[in-house]
């Protein structure tokens, strides 16, 4: 979504059948079927910041980036939908407002991609779809066309290329919203190849096609065809006449926005017949691509604050036509709500400003239109679906050079938990029967994050525990076992504060000595330390065991304390055996 409104007058068993969801998809008609030719629903939620000038989703400075994801799932979302601008193929695209102290440590030190790359992972592992979507040619704001004279369709097609062969043989990027919300100038079938959104799709879906050929394409429609107008991305009068015709077919998903009076007040809402009259008005701008058996409609916007009364008859009445799951299955509109943020200033969000709160107002709208998740495999008719509790108490209990072992607290569940899978990253690196779990082949002095996952007999799995950060051991041939640290702040004051450091030995064999390191994120420095020798340079710090306290007992811990000049602030820190 643009942050700024559209002018007013433009406005199982073995023998079973695979999940729903599986593999990549494309269409046949006005469905959109999986690999297995099962019909699919999309209907999930835009979380946006890609696309800003944090080159990253919006929120990771309050909460850890996985939880945020199941929450998504918990909810009944299937699909996230995240917009980027090329910014965020640029070499050093450094991202910025994530918080790493107790949330998001993987991220740590990634670029703008890699984030990205970790969020599709994690979606993955938990059944949800990623639809990557252009929203920007650069974070500096929306445009009507899909170049502009800074970053031309040279550079849009090759950075299309360039991100969809990043997900190839990846389905659960499912495709690419090739560019978001294209309004005046922009065109349908005018034959200007500068101005004709319908021809640029075109060039643009085939580039994804030759780089990755089982993606959907995307298509939103414009803002004014043959004098008929309303919202941005919003008019696909013209498919009917002039249709995306891509090198590969059954590739083609039409996409629409919808907005209301929290946006901008359109005519329509003034109507005495509202809300009895929007359904013509959806049937003539985009709804009839469906209607008609011409091509599957995604509406990959619609939101408000929900603020009037007005607004709220209109999601009511657009939930309706999008035609409930429970009377149509996926034979139906998808969809993704704008948006999770509630950093939305048109629209506000799923989450409340706190960013872990639900408005179950929005939330309620939608339920009738929520559709299964991808790994729970369509219509239950019954039986188990209640998901076990996340394990607790994830913690590591003994490291070597190559390897790590982890136990945690039991889940519980309804009928019984029948194991655990256990995450490094976002990748599943194997089960356990029970609470505890070694994992090996690891490579030396590096951290690995871990999180846990129950699964009961029906198939049900848990949302993660939390997740810990283990350090494999040096290979030094010196006997240390790897260490851990943790940085305390125990009191702070309006120019400075005072911290411990705890560092432990996790492992079965003494330290023989550590080196504890952190970056500070906003110019602190350390003004005084005891029990270790401190040193800093930049935003970098470096302590070194004092003579007394470099040896630490198998699964002992010590201490070392430091004063800091500037705001409070407690990193994660990382200790190494030396």
């Amino acid at each position: 979504m643009a942050l700024f409104a559209a002018p007013l007058a433009a406005a199982g068993t073995a023998q079973a059948a695979p999940a729903a969801g599986a593999g990549y998809w494309h269409t046949s008609g006005r469905q959109i079927l999986d690999a297995a030719g099962q019909p699919v629903r999309i209907a999930g939620v835009n979380w946006f910041g890609f696309e800003t000038s944090n080159l990253v989703p919006h929120g990771l400075w309050a909460r850890d980036y996985k939880s945020m994801i199941d929450q998504m799932k918990q909810l009944g979302y299937n699909t996230i939908r995240l917009p980027y601008s090329d910014d965020v193929f640029k070499s050093g695209a450094t991202p910025s407002g994530i918080t790493y102290y107790n949330m998001n440590t993987d991220l740590q030190g990634l670029n703008s991609l890699q984030v990205m790359d970790k969020i599709v992972g994690y979606a993955g592992t938990v059944g949800l779809k990623v639809i990557l979507d252009r929203h920007r040619p650069d974070s500096a704001g929306q445009s009507a066309l899909w170049y502009t004279s800074a970053v031309p369709e040279s550079t849009w097609i090759a950075d299309l290329k360039s991100i969809a062969a990043r997900y190839a043989n990846n389905p659960t990027v499912v495709g690419i919203d090739l560019h978001n919300e294209p309004h005046d100038p922009a065109c349908w079938g005018c034959g200007d190849a500068a101005t004709d959104w319908r021809l640029a799709a075109q060039r643009g879906g085939n580039a994804v096609l030759a780089a990755n050929p089982d993606m959907l394409i995307f298509v939103e429609g414009v803002q004014s065809f043959e004098g008929g107008t309303t919202w941005w991305g919003g008019n696909l009068q013209g498919v009917r006449k002039y249709p995306v015709e891509l090198s590969t077919p059954h590739r083609v998903v039409y996409s629409a926005h919808e907005y209301a009076t929290s946006v901008a007040n359109q005519p329509w809402f003034d109507d005495p017949a509202f809300p009895a009259n929007m359904a013509g008005i959806w049937d003539k701008n985009w709804g009839y691509v469906f209607k008609e058996n011409i091509a599957p409609v995604w509406v990959g916007e619609f939101g408000s604050t929900l603020t009037a009364a007005t607004d709220r008859t209109w999601l009511k009445t657009l939930a309706d036509y999008l035609r409930p799951t429970a009377q149509y299955g996926a034979d139906s509109f998808s969809w993704t709500y704008w948006s999770w943020n509630p950093d939305s200033g048109d629209t506000g969000g799923i989450l409340k400003d706190d960013w872990t709160s639900v408005d179950t107002t929005k939330d309620g709208y939608l339920t009738s239109i929520k559709s299964p998740g991808f790994t729970g495999g369509g219509s239950s008719g019954g039986g188990d679906t209640q998901a076990p509790t996340a394990p607790t108490g994830l913690k590591v209990t003994g490291t070597t050079a190559s390897g790590v072992s982890l136990s945690w607290t039991a889940s519980t569940d309804d009928t019984a938990v029948t194991g655990y899978d256990v995450y490094r990253g976002a990748t599943k690196v194997g089960s356990a029967s029970g609470t505890t779990f070694a994992d090996t082949g690891l490579t030396a002095s590096t951290d690995y994050s871990y999180s846990v996952r129950a699964k009961d007999a029906a198939g049900n799995t848990s949302s993660a525990s939390a997740s810990v950060t283990a350090r494999t051991a040096a290979s030094d041939g010196s006997g240390n076992g790897g260490c851990t640290a943790a940085l305390r702040v125990d009191s702070s004051w309006n120019t400075g504060f005072q911290a411990t450091v705890t560092v432990t030995n996790p492992g079965a064999a003494a330290l023989k000595g550590w080196t504890v390191t952190w970056t500070w994120p906003g110019g602190q420095t350390v003004s005084n330390s005891w029990n270790a020798t401190v040193t800093q340079s930049g935003a970098a710090v470096t302590a070194k065991n004092a003579s007394h306290n470099g040896a630490v007992a198998a699964g002992g811990s010590t201490t070392f304390g430091l004063q800091g000049n500037g705001a409070s602030a407690a990193p994660t820190a990382t200790c190494t055996a030396s």
